[in-house]
């Protein structure tokens, strides 16, 4: 697993945005480095501010090499623009300081300018992104996190320390927050808030259907692509509700409420009792049509019934033609649909008949029988159609891009 594990990894959505980072002196400096990268990756432009103590761990060097550029060192480093302390906020989208140290909250909290980097924060009026790092007697003395407090009420985006082992020997909260919230959260305020005040239900992941007290019926569906529909409502600013199926790959940012379920009763009963609330529902996740009768809370034994036996299944409900039938007509529905064919022309009749009898406002379908597509892949190839009678066969792309489109589709309609 790489460091930064999201869905969101190979959008394409991202390219030519600019970005500007600042690194403070802590042990976590390095990891510095991996976001730039994973930035990088997607096309972002990132340049780059290092404290004086960031530079006693880890070298300017080191994010030249990576793609930073400039990359920006004392406040009257030889070469540099004479107004340099102006240009992050001249060019770049969002300003985000991963690790933040204690003595930078405190400059940040009483407008100081005394080096290139609270200089640089001074003069950035767009979104600041702040991700301390420290020891964690530290991050909890009152004074740091008075000065997180006021400037969280001054808009700027807090990320706050995780828990767990530090360097220095002490256990507690003060660790870098994970790389992929730090990751997401950049994404976020770069991404359009096409979506902002939204609210957006989203099923995704398989579900589980158990027939003994050992053994369940269900799919080889990982969660990605409901994962990357959530994470791009998310991330373009829909408050966004998540009822996961217990799939291998469901990460989530903070962000996004998680209602975490086993089988399709319970996925339908979490999302019927919060679609009312909802404007917009995206119903991904590979649900089970049937169950299967139980045979108890105990283990079925094999020596039982040595010349096999037979197992009844019933009817679970359909979540989405369910909620359709029960819905205001300022409501948005997306569905989903996973489906065996020989190529992607003979996919568009079955999601045409679908989208009819589910009555949603636009489906998708892909072919489980398909490289590069379905249960388990990091990309999709998808027919899709609205109620408008559009229709659309998409090449393989990610299914990050999928989400995008699809959102952008459904605000359209």
């Amino acid at each position: 697993m790489t460091p930064i594990d999201t869905t969101f990894n190979a959008s394409t959505r991202f390219v030519n945005h600019r970005l500007h980072l600042g690194v403070c002196g802590s042990v976590a400096c390095y990891k510095a480095a991996d976001l730039l990268r994973a930035w990088h990756k997607l096309g972002i432009h990132v340049s780059v501010t290092l404290t004086a103590a960031a530079q006693r761990f880890v070298a300017p060097l080191l994010f030249e090499s990576l793609g930073a550029m400039p990359v920006y060192q004392g406040m009257f480093s030889p070469g540099d623009n004479i107004f340099a302390h102006l240009e992050p906020g001249q060019s770049a989208e969002a300003y985000v300081i991963a690790p933040a140290s204690a003595d930078a909250l405190s400059r940040l909290v009483h407008g100081a300018a005394s080096d290139m980097l609270s200089a640089q924060a001074l003069a950035f009026d767009k979104t600041l992104i702040i991700a301390p790092a420290m020891n964690p007697r530290m991050w909890a003395h009152r004074a740091t996190r008075a000065n997180a407090a006021l400037l969280q009420e001054r808009g700027i985006v807090i990320i706050e320390p995780a828990c767990g082992d530090t360097a220095c020997g002490n256990e507690g909260q003060g660790r870098l927050a994970d790389l992929s919230d730090i990751f997401l959260a950049v994404l976020r305020a770069l991404a359009p808030q096409d979506m902002a005040g939204r609210k957006v239900l989203v099923t995704l992941g398989p579900t589980r259907e158990p027939w003994d007290g050992a053994r369940f019926w269900s799919n080889p569906s990982s969660g990605r692509m409901g994962t990357a529909m959530a994470v791009c409502a998310w991330l373009r600013g829909a408050e966004v509700t998540a009822v996961c199926g217990p799939g291998e790959a469901i990460w989530l940012p903070p962000g996004i409420v998680r209602i975490n379920v086993g089988s399709a009763r319970e996925m339908f009963a979490a999302a019927r009792d919060s679609w009312p609330q909802m404007d917009m529902g995206m119903f991904v996740a590979a649900v089970a049509d049937f169950f299967p009768k139980s045979l108890g809370p105990d283990k079925f034994k094999k020596s039982e019934t040595p010349q096999g036996f037979s197992i009844e299944f019933c009817p679970n409900p359909d979540i989405l033609q369910t909620l359709a039938a029960h819905r205001r007509p300022d409501q948005k529905l997306l569905g989903f649909a996973a489906e065996s064919t020989p190529d992607m022309e003979s996919l568009l009749p079955l999601t045409r008949e679908k989208r009819l009898r589910k009555n949603a406002d636009l489906l998708a379908a892909n072919r489980i029988n398909a490289q590069g597509s379905g249960f388990g892949s990091h990309t999709n190839r998808m027919a899709v159609i609205d109620a408008h009678g559009h229709e659309v066969i998409w090449p393989e792309q990610s299914k990050a891009d999928v989400a995008w489109d699809l959102c952008s589709w459904l605000l359209r309609i």
